[in-house]
């Protein structure tokens, strides 16, 4: 049986993590996601992907210790996207929606942090417990000191404490936190919107953010004025953005193509 369920719905791709009971990833789990976000990132026709847990209490307590404990290295192979197939995929240009189920540590936690947005049941959890099983939160430790006040991201990951959906929200680590009986709903209005705007802009957007992380402002404007960045030479060669400047001049929505 599959770790994972996948649907698609017209440009959107949504993934559940199905593996009981927690939705632990192993390196199996691992690369089977890493395929599927492989198949998201490749597909032209998909422009926005959706990530949840199956059930109500976990969206996934991140690395499986028990795989681990029977032969699993840490440092195996996690497949195409590194750990749960998003942390270290390569040219993700589209954007990814995590809608947090329930309880995300460790690894889960730094799964959703991989994601673009982030949407939280109102009984969600979070916490980096590695420091507790001796080991680094590694991926965490890079990027919540960017996300969040550097004081409270370190307070997270020197201690390993718990927190509530409410105390995610207000250090803006999640967008919104909606009742649980409403979150895959709204996942799929927001996904909706998404994929109903221009994919070239997004695709460029997401190359830009990438590239001018730990870039001066300057050399970073100069590369996208230059149209060093791919995506961006891409989209102001396009049809689209001849077509947005076309709508907006005949007072009409654009239709976007992605070319």
């Amino acid at each position: 049986m599959s770790p994972i369920k996948t649907r698609r719905d017209g440009a959107i791709f949504e993934v559940i993590l199905d593996r009981p009971k927690a939705n632990a990833i192993d390196l199996a789990t691992s690369r089977v996601m890493g395929e599927a976000f492989a198949e998201f990132r490749d597909d032209p026709e998909l422009r926005v992907a959706i990530l949840t847990g199956a059930g109500e209490k976990f969206f996934c307590p991140g690395w499986d210790l028990k795989a681990a404990a029977g032969g699993d290295a840490v440092d195996g192979d996690y497949g195409v996207g590194g750990f749960g197939g998003l942390q270290e995929l390569r040219d993700l240009n589209k954007p990814v929606i995590a809608a947090v189920n329930g309880i995300a540590c460790g690894g889960g936690l730094e799964l959703a942090l991989s994601a673009d947005m982030i949407l939280a049941a109102d009984h969600a959890t979070f916490a980096l417990p590695e420091i507790r099983s001796g080991t680094v939160a590694d991926a965490a430790s890079i990027k919540l000191p960017k996300r969040i006040p550097y004081h409270i991201a370190m307070e997270l990951l020197l201690t390993g404490r718990w927190f509530d959906a409410e105390e995610a929200h207000r250090w803006g680590l999640v967008n919104e936190i909606i009742a649980p009986d409403q979150l895959m709903d709204r996942a799929w209005e927001l996904a909706r919107l998404l994929a109903s705007g221009p994919p070239l802009v997004y695709a460029a957007i997401k190359e830009v953010v990438r590239d001018a992380e730990d870039s001066k402002f300057q050399d970073a404007m100069n590369r996208i004025t230059t149209r060093q960045l791919r995506t961006v030479d891409v989209l102001y060669g396009s049809e689209d953005q001849l077509e947005g400047a076309r709508a907006f001049a005949e007072k009409r929505d654009p239709v976007w193509k992605g070319r």
